[in-house]
């Protein structure tokens, strides 16, 4: 195996959305630095059972659903 290529693998400090930090292994970053997630799994409806509606910002879904409102959606 080559020497010098992979890259660094450290302790980073993960914030959650709800403000909990929690230490995970990563490339990314350096040694100690904090990353902030603006989703994760508390919040994010693949984990949370998707109770969470959609927000029509704009009006796109409505003008999608206006559009193709012939086609049994």
């Amino acid at each position: 195996m080559k020497k010098d290529i992979h890259p660094d693998y450290h302790l980073i400090d993960v914030k959650l959305t709800n403000g909990d930090v929690i230490q995970m292994k990563s490339t990314w970053g350096k040694e100690g630095d904090q990353l902030s997630l603006d989703i994760d799994p508390s919040v994010h409806p693949a984990w949370t059972g998707g109770g969470t509606r959609l927000m029509d910002t704009g009006g796109r879904v409505s003008k999608f659903k206006k559009k193709f409102e012939g086609f049994g959606f």
